[in-house]
């Protein structure tokens, strides 16, 4: 549909709901959800709206609806609403088959929250209808190239989304490109243009074609073969797309699909000179795969329009594309280049350390992968962009985590920083405690007397004098600093509103910890004996401390990764 049908369109829709006036916000909203590049020229497009506003604001309301019934009955369809943390339906999905969808994370290093978001999606909705979820590895620039990638890629997305049917490597299908090429030649709308950078850019400027694009298909055949056969050097020799080189925006006219790159490749090294470059690669790889829908970021608006002409020219049906906001993550560094600068400098011990919004950074300290699908379900599908502070995010996905965590992570006693507290005339006894208040997970035993280990903040909390409570354990009342055994029954110290503390037997089987926080720094303590029976990876919930992950043991002291309270 033509800006001018759209603008039309929402402008009716505006004015028949609202006493017949319609308003600038509410259709250019509308407009640039339907059509985001219109986004480059907004002065046109508020112009272009305003007049369409004034002519329909001066109809009768019945001349208005009679319009829209018309032209636009669609708009006049009850439409289900979709309830928050639902899924958008997408269009056009074969029931039997699913859906074959993509996620291709640069691979400039490890994936990051942003990654979680929009990979995410896709993965969502490969779970939501069935089919297959290709992970593209994207390397056909060498310039933008960490070799880490090629590993850590798939680690971060079998981990954050758990369904990913296989993986493409670009720089593993060359031939299949050259292929393509071969295609598009013999078609007549690729040829081989010699001119340079600066010439081809001054025909584009003028709506002119170069002299090249004339050339017979037996011309541009020999090209191509000397091309690859190392017959051009790198900058003398381009494969482009035959689109219009009178087209309004300059972007559309004969983009280049193949160019000479004799930069060493890290996979390759240098095997390969002509390197596809993105909209060929993207494209071909979209075919092969049989891809039935894209979600993309807005901002590749222009190539999925060039490489609908791609598809076009091989008389193949397009892809059902859906376009994404970008998100600005406010307080977060997520550039990969930025971030290997800082580790290559040593401020960071690698793309795991635990202050990073890194994905192996996240599944170290113990999240759940749960929590971030549960936080892109509820962004939803949307052209709009977004900004997400930190400490928001942080807030809702430790939220979503810590729901999906409760349930199945056992309960320990940890004291940091353990000041010995006595409690007189507490009986000598043997204290069984559950591993999990609700769930059937067994429990834990302790040895108490009357001596106990309380944290360092809750010690200076007890001299001052009242009722208090040690966890499933006993009561006791503080008085000018003295501690004194009360009562062991719960139901005494609940009415109270007691205060209540974790704790630990001083005779106790003992074992030494040390916790990680987000901010590197690391806090000394103790744990209970039943703590020695985790393994590596275990997550746990820490009574009145919180989630967190065992990452080591060294000798009988065992490193804990915090996660979140």
């Amino acid at each position: 549909m033509r800006l001018g049908n759209i603008i039309e369109k929402y402008a009716l829709e505006n004015a028949s709901k609202y006493n017949g006036k319609a308003v600038l916000g509410s259709v250019l909203g509308k407009v640039l959800k339907e059509m985001p590049d219109a986004r480059k020229d907004m002065k046109k497009l508020s112009l272009l709206i305003n007049e369409k506003i004034k002519e329909i604001n001066s109809m009768k309301p019945e001349a208005q609806l009679k319009a829209v019934q018309e032209k636009y009955p669609e708009l006049l369809e009850e439409k289900p609403r979709e309830k928050k943390g639902e899924l958008k339906e997408l269009e056009n999905v074969d029931p039997k088959k699913g859906v074959v969808m993509r996620f291709a994370p640069s691979p400039s290093g490890p994936m990051h929250l942003g990654h979680a978001i929009t990979g995410g999606l896709t993965s969502l909705y490969v779970e939501k209808y069935g089919g297959k979820f290709i992970l593209r590895i994207e390397d056909t620039n060498s310039d933008n190239i960490d070799p880490v990638a090629y590993e850590q890629l798939p680690k971060d997305a079998e981990w954050i989304f758990g369904n990913v049917s296989d993986v493409w490597v670009q720089s593993d299908r060359l031939e299949i490109y050259y292929r393509y090429i071969e295609k598009f030649i013999s078609l007549g709308v690729v040829y081989i243009c010699t001119c340079t950078q600066e010439a081809f850019k001054k025909f584009s400027e003028m709506k002119k074609e170069c002299q090249c694009r004339n050339l017979s298909k037996d011309e541009n055949e020999k090209r191509w073969k000397k091309m690859l056969a190392n017959g051009f050097k790198e900058g003398e020799a381009v494969a482009r797309f035959k689109s219009d080189m009178k087209h309004k925006n300059p972007a559309m006219r004969d983009f280049p699909l193949a160019r000479i790159n004799d930069s060493e490749h890290p996979r390759t090294g240098t095997k390969y000179r002509v390197w596809p470059l993105m909209n060929l690669s993207v494209a071909v790889d979209d075919i092969e795969a049989g891809m039935t829908h894209i979600i993309r970021a807005k901002d590749h608006a222009d190539n999925a329009k060039r490489q609908e002409m791609m598809y076009n020219a091989l008389g193949i049906k397009t892809p059902v594309t859906y376009f994404t906001g970008r998100y600005n993550f406010i307080g977060m560094e997520l550039s990969c280049s930025k971030t290997k600068k800082k580790i290559l400098e040593g401020q960071f011990s690698g793309w795991d350390d635990i202050r990073l919004p890194f994905l192996a950074a996240l599944k170290r300290r113990g999240y759940s992968p749960l929590a971030f699908k549960r936080y892109t379900k509820e962004v939803g599908l949307s052209p709009v962009d977004k900004s997400i502070n930190k400490d928001e995010f942080y807030k809702a996905i430790n939220s979503f985590d810590a729901e999906i965590q409760d349930s199945k992570t056992k309960r320990f006693f940890i004291v940091r920083e353990p000041v010995k507290a006595v409690v007189k005339g507490a009986p000598k006894r043997d204290v069984k405690v559950r591993l999990h208040p609700t769930e059937n997970m067994g429990f834990r035993k302790f040895k108490v007397g009357e001596d106990f280990y309380l944290e360092k903040d809750d010690a200076e909390i007890v001299k001052k004098s009242g009722d208090y409570r040690l966890m499933e354990c006993l009561n006791f009342k503080s008085k000018s600093g003295n501690l004194d055994f009360v009562s062991l029954d719960y139901e005494s110290a609940s009415g109270k509103g007691m205060k209540k503390f974790h704790w630990l037997p001083v005779s106790g089987k003992l074992v030494d910890v040390e916790i990680l926080t987000p901010d590197n720094n690391s806090v000394k303590g103790l744990g209970e004996e039943a703590l020695a029976n985790l393994n590596v990876g275990d997550v746990i919930q820490a009574e009145r401390i919180g989630f967190m992950r065992l990452d080591r043991r060294e000798k009988d002291k065992l490193f804990f990764w915090f996660a979140h309270k």
